[in-house]
Formats: C-alpha cells, sequence, structure tokens
C-alpha cells in the first residue's frame, strides 16, 4: 500500500510517501491511521485528530469507513478551503 502526506501531515510525519503493509485487520481509513499512528512520533503527532484528517483511496476522495485493500493508493491531507 502506497501512502501519501500533504500540508502540515507531511510536515508532522516528515515523509511524503511510504510504502507500508499494514496487517489484514487493517480493513478501512479509520483503522489505517490507527495503525499509522503508532508508527512513529511524527505519525503520531499527524494522527492524534483523526477528524482534521481527509482522505482519498485511489485518488478518489473517501471517508474514514472507506475500504482499504494491499495495492491502493491512501493520501491523507489536512482539509481544503477555497475562495
Amino acid at each position: 500500500m502506497r501512502v501519501l502526506y500533504f500540508a502540515w501531515v507531511r510536515q508532522k510525519v516528515g515523509l511524503a510517501e511510504e510504502e507500508v503493509s499494514p496487517p489484514p485487520e487493517v480493513r478501512d481509513v479509520a483503522s489505517l491511521m490507527r495503525w499509522l499512528a503508532a508508527r512513529s512520533p511524527g505519525h503520531a503527532e499527524a494522527f492524534a485528530n483523526p477528524a482534521q484528517i481527509r482522505a482519498a483511496v485511489n485518488q478518489e476522495f473517501a471517508g474514514h469507513a472507506a475500504a482499504v485493500a494491499p495495492g491502493d493508493e491512501v493520501a491523507f491531507f489536512p482539509p481544503v478551503t477555497g475562495g
């Protein structure tokens, strides 16, 4: 699974992207965020408040209940505002 980080999520994690192999019980965006939060202090800080994180699975906006699977690309970013 390829995980991409953008904006302040990237700054806190310290990576723009990484390849990960989560355990089989990681089946949705929310459980992926919990699993990632345990990887390092930077990950923990980035995912400390999941409500502040948006996600995309395979380049489609996705809610925290969206399914994830090996081989997916999952991106995490802060809410985006326009004007």
